[in-house]
């Protein structure tokens, strides 16, 4: 969901710019983004989608057939469709759809989220228009086509929570910290598995608003534990309001929130993934801690939970240093789709 978060936030800047546009989502045919696509009123269309590997696997030769009919699909729905421009934040299923675009003369832009740019957005950024960036570093990855902007965040973010109504929606205790846990997506396992490890000593000391991303059978009602298998946009904004401290990995996207709301953060990136590389820019403004998921154990991680949650010196120093981390681009970003929409 990494790359839809931004692309959602661009729909929302333009609908609060009172933009009258009609939207079409195209995206991989099993994958979840559809959900939040739905939720946010967008038409949706599945295609077919392989995987651009730099390294050798079986999967190579079947997924470039794969690729083949996600371009054929993607120029069909788009000759009928007939988009005035092509937006972008990543993923392999949007490079077949950026080449049919292109060949139709549609402007294309290109959103780079992550520190490092990625396999697909190299590619695509060849055939783009323009090149957005969260990062001012990013500049100098994709030459004159580049423009920094900043991050982009969904309305809901925006909107300004309460923090005490916060924490009464959760039914929480005000004299506990409370730990928010972004633990949903098959790549955060190992998050939630640590949590689950250490939640006997974690509920001892601090509240814990839990994102799993899956069902937790095996886990009843426990007192200072919330468990949820996801939360919608308005309800995961209130969970952040409520939250003094957030662990999670570490996603541009993710990590743009952070920054805009000033919440402290403990990140275990994604081992052997672009987080790494995230994780370490925002280390070093002194803007979050960073732990290495193949050196943490469960009881490590409570005992480091514990000691940030109770000082409010390294909390504040934190909040006020994430939020340094990144600017603000929904409205510049409004500003060049305002180029090619007129």
């Amino acid at each position: 969901m990494g790359s839809v978060t931004p692309l959602l936030a661009i729909v929302d800047a333009l609908r609060a710019a009172g933009r009258e546009i009609d939207y079409l989502w195209l995206g991989t045919k099993h994958g979840s983004e559809h959900y939040a696509v739905d939720k946010a009123n967008i038409e949706f269309k599945g295609i077919d989608s392989g995987k651009l590997r730099r390294y050798w696997s079986w999967k190579n030769f079947t997924d470039i057939w794969r690729f083949k009919k996600g371009f054929w699909q993607s120029l069909w729905i788009m000759l009928r469709w007939r988009p005035r421009v092509i937006i972008t934040a990543g993923s392999f299923v949007s490079v077949p759809v950026v080449i049919a675009g292109w060949m139709l003369r549609i402007p294309i832009i290109v959103h780079q989220l992550d520190y490092k740019p990625g396999l697909a957005n190299k590619i695509m950024a060849k055939f783009a228009i323009k090149i957005t960036v969260t990062l001012v570093k990013s500049l100098k990855d994709y030459g004159n086509k580049a423009v920094w902007i900043g991050s982009l965040l969904r309305q809901t973010i925006l909107n300004e929570q309460d923090y005490k109504e916060a924490r009464q929606f959760f039914g929480l205790d005000k004299d506990l910290p409370v730990a928010l846990v972004l633990g949903g997506g098959t790549g955060a396992i190992a998050i939630n598995e640590l949590i689950e490890g250490g939640l006997e000593e974690l509920i001892r000391f601090c509240q814990i608003i839990h994102l799993t991303g899956y069902d937790k059978a095996n886990i009843g009602q426990i007192d200072n534990y919330n468990s949820f298998k996801f939360l919608h946009d308005e309800d995961m904004a209130t969970a952040y309001a409520a939250a003094d401290l957030v662990i999670c990995r570490a996603g541009m996207g993710t990590l743009t929130e952070l920054s805009y709301l000033g919440k402290p953060a403990i990140l275990i990136p994604m081992p052997n993934s672009h987080q790494e590389l995230n994780a370490k820019a925002i280390q070093g403004k002194n803007a979050a801690i960073v732990l290495d998921e193949h050196k943490l154990t469960s009881h490590e991680l409570v005992d480091i939970i514990q000691e940030v949650a109770y000082s409010k010196k390294l909390l504040k120093q934190m909040s006020d240093n994430i939020q340094k981390a990144f600017k603000l681009g929904n409205n510049e970003m409004v500003d060049i789709i305002n180029m090619f929409i007129k």
